[in-house]
């Protein structure tokens, strides 16, 4: 089984920053991408930002340029650093892992981690 362990979350004004880190653990094979997620009420949850083992990048629009995601390959654990943060950002924010288990892709969540942006 694998586990994944958010934290970096809380409470920042507009124009701050956070960092967010997410540790995973236990039966790890073969990662091809770690990233991060997120969902304001009553909205669906969507991608921030993904890094794959070779460490290509991808990013939601709104977050280009404020938000940086990097990895520890050794470590199994992805960052994501927040800069010039929105009201618009505040939302749970998701860790998720994809690896491939003997030809097979499986997909596993963290339990998330708030992040709240007053004005």
């Amino acid at each position: 089984q694998v586990q994944l362990v958010e934290s970096g979350g809380g409470l920042v004004q507009a124009g701050g920053s956070l960092r967010l880190s997410c540790a995973a653990s236990g039966s790890i094979f073969s990662i091809n991408t770690m990233g991060w997620y997120r969902q304001a009420p009553e909205k669906q949850r969507e991608l921030v930002a993904t890094i794959t083992r070779g460490g290509v990048t991808n990013y939601a629009d709104s977050v280009k340029g404020r938000f940086t995601i990097s990895g520890d390959n050794a470590k199994n654990t992805v960052y994501l650093q927040m800069n010039s943060l929105k009201p618009e950002d505040t939302a749970v924010y998701y860790c998720n892992l994809d690896q491939t288990i003997v030809a097979v892709r499986k997909n596993y969540w963290g339990q998330g981690t708030q992040v709240t942006v007053s004005s």
